[in-house]
């Protein structure tokens, strides 16, 4: 090598070829030397990933800002391709494999969205605070309280570097739900809550016929339908019922008690429903409902019920004084508004740590799963809090975890084996 190209590794070398050739992928409908640039990763080029990218670029739009994709990660390669080719990414910045992340991460990327199956998001958001990364973190947070317990010290690492860590679940993103909480939580228009019922009640999802795994990859493809990867459809899909009762509550539950059971599903290890009663104290309970089942009866939604009044968390009342910052441009949805919060909360410099309110939603819907798996109580305290009160809950740890999928020592689970209540592992 000649002195122009001294200490250059291999992959940045062939990332400078590439740029001269096709020129970075710079988008939003702005003129260029206009508003901000953004550098942009995203790391799980699925279906949520890939929609969490255009989101931004949509926002970036609404900002007068404009969004630079730098690199996509994913296990699979063709997946990051197909996604990177998208935004003109040569192959060299569309990596994959279990260390995927780690290679986005050594680029100079500003903004990580991530995307991966909840499983891997304690591991990867610690990766990103540790280099300095901001994030848009999905929902949820990680399978396990271990899990939940990691993402909340990455939040704490995250305000001591002056980071920004923005949460994907919907409702905290909502304006209409923004302001009624507003109004009902923070300035008692309703006087006090005294319950409530949550539920997130659709047709099957996900596999229709069982998938046999033989191999991690087999694992990674179908995600959504593993306990250990997914955390099960409570923890996955109702978790952004959950927070939105932990937010109008004002706290996480105490305790849990529930039940469930699997019936119809044909693949994976998941239960189909769960019936769950979160215990808030002060005698405020809020019944969660969830359910995977075709044919049956649908309902997503919340109902609070108060001493003057109820409200399913977006139909008011209007607050005395709105909490939404005056230019924060309005999107057309809240995914899209997400988006729009990433930018403007890092334009602005804020130091925000959405890491521990979407960690403690994620927490309580395990504390829901744990309750119908095994038939007993289940406290707060316990998974949560107290380190010796029951360390079997407080340490339980899913297996495979994320750092076997990188070291290469993943058991495969069996499929349609199922946890059996009163049968206390």
């Amino acid at each position: 090598m000649d002195g122009g190209t001294k200490g250059m590794s291999r992959r940045n070398f062939l990332r400078t070829a590439a740029a001269v050739s096709a020129g970075p992928m710079i988008l939003g409908a702005v003129p260029k030397g206009s508003g901000k640039t953004f550098k942009v990763g995203l790391l799980g080029c699925g279906g949520r990933g890939s929609g969490a990218l255009r989101q931004s670029l949509e926002a970036a739009k609404l900002h007068n800002f404009r969004v630079e994709v730098v690199g996509v990660a994913d296990y699979f390669k063709e997946r990051a391709e197909k996604i990177g080719s998208q935004y003109s990414l040569p192959s060299v910045d569309c990596f994959s494999g279990p260390d995927a992340y780690l290679k986005l991460l050594e680029t100079d990327v500003e903004i990580v969205l991530m995307a991966v199956a909840p499983l891997f998001r304690p591991l990867h958001l610690e990766a990103a605070v540790k280099a300095g990364k901001h994030v848009f973190l999905e929902k949820p947070v990680a399978v396990d309280p271990p899990g939940c317990r990691r993402v909340i010290a990455a939040g704490e690492l995250a305000k001591k570097k002056g980071l920004a860590i923005i949460s994907g679940v919907d409702n905290r993103h909502n304006w209409k739900t923004i302001n009624t909480h507003q109004a009902v939580a923070v300035e008692g228009a309703l006087g006090r809550l005294y319950g409530g019922r949550i539920a997130f009640l659709t047709g099957h999802f996900f596999s229709r016929t069982p998938i046999q795994p033989k191999e991690p990859a087999d694992l990674i493809r179908t995600w959504q339908n593993w306990i250990a990867l997914s955390g099960d459809h409570l923890v996955e899909q109702h978790v952004h019922n959950i927070d939105t009762a932990n937010w109008f509550v004002g706290r996480p539950p105490v305790s849990a008690v529930g039940f469930g059971g699997r019936a119809r599903r044909p693949a994976g290890d998941m239960y189909d429903f769960f019936s769950v009663d979160f215990d808030y104290g002060d005698g405020v309970h809020i019944h969660s409902m969830c359910r995977q089942v075709k044919g049956c009866f649908n309902w997503v939604g919340h109902d609070f019920v108060y001493e003057k009044g109820r409200t399913n968390g977006s139909d008011g009342p209007a607050p005395r004084k709105s909490p939404i910052p005056p230019d924060l441009p309005e999107a057309p949805n809240a995914q899209v508004q997400e988006q729009t919060d990433v930018l403007y909360h890092v334009a602005k410099g804020h130091v925000l740590d959405d890491a521990r309110e979407v960690a403690e939603a994620t927490a309580a819907a395990i504390m829901g799963r744990i309750s119908a798996y095994t038939g007993v109580q289940v406290t707060w305290e316990e998974i949560m809090g107290n380190p010796n009160k029951n360390p079997a809950l407080y340490n339980l740890t899913l297996k495979p975890t994320a750092e076997d999928f990188e070291k290469g020592t993943v058991e495969i689970p069996k499929e349609g084996v199922i946890p059996i209540p009163g049968q206390v592992a």
